[in-house]
């Protein structure tokens, strides 16, 4: 293989970054604001940006926190309602560092399976009957990372119910939101009940992932007490960045990105699905709507952490299904395509299926080598 392939990391390529634009968006930054940009600031954020993320989810700006990156907005939402033991719920498979998060604070973490249309709620009931009082249910909504699968409107309706009657904040993890192939987007739940649910998105997904820029809206006594923990952390996020996705936001670049991408995201995910039904016809996996995920289920049985090797020795990456569950998933795995193009999809799909068919019973020893 003439160059390493890689399905392992969820970012986009840089061919479908609009640079000019961020450059563009920079320039106009510093001319605009360069008192506001080269300061401190508010661990809230870039104010004009706040007021903007406001606007757009019609929400008071005094709910809305401002962070660097949304990962960093889930970490300070933990610090603030995770305590040692708290029970939270989670989907199965879920996102690997969201996982690490909570394990790290000693959350008593309750995996609950993922379906193609959702978290199944009945299980989430039967967790609760059991006696389960969760402060917290994470739930990423849409694309769901690394499922790729989205939570449909009934469910959505139905876990705020639970929600409400068992006293548990939503967290609706959101980064992949805008990137719907086809069709009109679902509600929010925080549009839903926005005392019940606590929302983070990210730009890193329709903008740039260098640009660490994510954010978090809930209630504005918890935002009040999530910026006391930022405050702490690091007095303020950085404003260069917010200031730059602003302008980027105002000009209507951010609309004409987020078109680059799904039409990228959309090319990409077709190429997938295709090569992996020629070449692995025994991967079970649902064709994406979006986002940039797909999950991979192999025959019972298939060795994934002698696969991923197998796949190395072949320069083609991807990440282990054990990665993103406390236990299990050893036949599994996730493909990210939002890095690769067709014609990757195309050469890495097939190294794929080469190492897979290789560490079949009764493979003849020369297959194993890399090939050529």
């Amino acid at each position: 293989m003439a160059k390493s392939i890689s399905f392992a990391r969820g970012a986009p390529s840089l061919d479908i970054i609009d640079v000019d634009g961020l450059r563009d968006a920079a320039a106009r930054a510093f001319a605009n604001d360069p008192a506001g940009v080269t300061a401190y600031g508010t661990s809230v954020g870039y104010p004009p940006l706040r007021d903007w993320i406001a606007e757009r989810h019609q929400v008071d700006p005094k709910q809305v926190l401002v962070t660097n990156g949304s990962l960093q907005a889930d970490a300070f939402l933990f610090d603030v309602l995770v305590e040692p033991g708290d029970s939270v719920i989670v989907e199965r498979p879920t996102y690997d560092r969201t996982l690490l998060s909570l394990r790290g604070r000693g959350a008593d973490v309750r995996m609950v399976e993922l379906e193609p249309d959702g978290i199944d709620v009945a299980a989430v009931e039967r967790v609760l009957a059991a006696g389960a009082r969760p402060k917290l249910a994470h739930i990423i909504p849409n694309f769901q990372n690394p499922a790729g699968y989205t939570l449909s409107s009934a469910k959505r309706e139905r876990l705020l119910e639970l929600a409400r009657g068992h006293e548990f904040t939503v967290f609706e993890d959101d980064p992949y939101v805008a990137l719907r192939f086809e069709g009109a987007p679902l509600a929010t739940m925080l549009s839903m009940d926005g005392e019940q649910v606590v929302y983070a998105s990210s730009f890193s997904k329709t903008v740039c992932p260098g640009i660490r820029v994510g954010y978090l809206i809930g209630p504005a006594e918890l935002i009040a007490r999530v910026a006391k923990v930022a405050t702490n952390t690091y007095i303020s996020p950085s404003m260069v960045a917010q200031a730059i996705v602003l302008e980027f936001c105002r000009s209507g670049a951010l609309e004409r990105s987020i078109e680059t991408v799904k039409a990228a995201l959309r090319e990409r995910a077709e190429a997938l699905s295709q090569a992996l039904r020629r070449e692995l016809p025994d991967a079970r996996f649902v064709e994406p709507e979006g986002g940039y995920f797909v999950w991979i289920d192999l025959p019972r049985g298939t060795d994934v952490g002698a696969l991923f090797v197998a796949a190395a020795e072949r320069d083609v990456h991807f990440v282990k299904g054990a990665d993103f569950v406390l236990e299990g998933a050893e036949s599994s795995l996730r493909l990210a395509y939002s890095g690769v193009t067709p014609a990757e999809i195309e050469e890495g799909v097939a190294g794929l299926a080469e190492a897979y068919h290789a560490l079949a019973p009764g493979a003849p020893r020369a297959a194993l080598a890399q090939r050529p």
